[in-house]
């Protein structure tokens, strides 16, 4: 997996609508594709991962890391079920101060790792349709 790091791959991908939402997280996502006589943005084919969490709704940054630790945690874990494209977590809503006063509460790290788990969830390819690993022999 591979991280989306410059703001023309972010701009890229966030340029379409989100493919699946939860309460708190929208999910963007864009199929890698080659194009003839320019410069690839995704130049390997595999899964992009990138996080935007605006102060906007996480205000603290020890919040704002705990939540971008748990999404690359979660999204790591999801491995080859993820497709191989580019996806943006995106932070769309506030988790309530009043309901997790503490800014890396367990309480708050639960949360969201069962959101992030069910928006991997609804963009996850079948098993079916996953290319099959090669295990070198011994």
């Amino acid at each position: 997996m591979q991280r989306i790091r410059s703001r023309p791959q972010f701009q890229a991908v966030m340029a379409g609508a989100p493919v699946a939402k939860t309460p708190h997280f929208a999910l963007h996502r864009l199929a890698l594709t080659a194009q003839e006589g320019q410069r690839p943005l995704f130049p390997r084919s595999d899964t992009w991962m990138g996080v935007m969490l605006p102060k906007r709704w996480a205000r603290r940054a020890v919040t704002r890391n705990a939540i971008r630790r748990q999404i690359y945690e979660v999204s790591r874990a999801a491995g080859s079920a993820l497709p191989q494209a580019a996806l943006v977590v995106r932070l769309r809503s506030e988790f309530s101060r009043k309901q997790f006063v503490s800014a890396s509460s367990d309480a708050l790290k639960t949360a969201v790792r069962a959101e992030l788990i069910q928006l991997m969830a609804r963009v996850a390819v079948p098993v079916a349709q996953r290319t099959p690993v090669e295990i070198a022999p011994c």
